[in-house]
């Protein structure tokens, strides 16, 4: 098995215990935030956190319009992580302000949800 990176690790965990990722969605309930990646040109980005009050504190300035809204797990596994590779978004892994954040594929992430859900 190969060496998590902690804050994938610590992600999983929490997603597992409470069974829900968050991500922040627009008034209009259509729109979700995407931003673009710092790691790879040309590729999206779709931050997503492991608790409400994470999501939620990144409803300011730009995103003011958006709230924090919970995606469960099992509705991620099975509609979010093929569209998201589809469409060749990556999830940024509890995403922070003005940091480096984790960028995983869906499929990678997916898989690492499906082995802790299998312990």
């Amino acid at each position: 098995m190969t060496e998590q990176n902690p804050a994938l690790s610590s992600f999983i965990e929490s997603v597992k215990e409470h069974q829900v990722v968050w991500g922040l969605q627009d008034e209009t309930g259509e729109g979700w935030v995407v931003c673009d990646s710092s790691e790879y040109e040309e590729t999206d980005v779709m931050p997503l956190w492991s608790t409400e009050a994470a999501a939620q504190k990144h409803c300011t300035d730009e995103w003011a319009d958006y709230q924090a809204v919970s995606i469960t797990l099992v509705d991620f596994l099975e509609y979010w992580v093929g569209d998201l590779n589809d469409d060749g978004v990556l999830v940024g892994i509890d995403w922070e302000n003005d940091e480096e954040c984790l960028e995983v594929d869906p499929i990678v992430l997916a898989k690492s949800l499906v082995d802790i859900e299998k312990e």
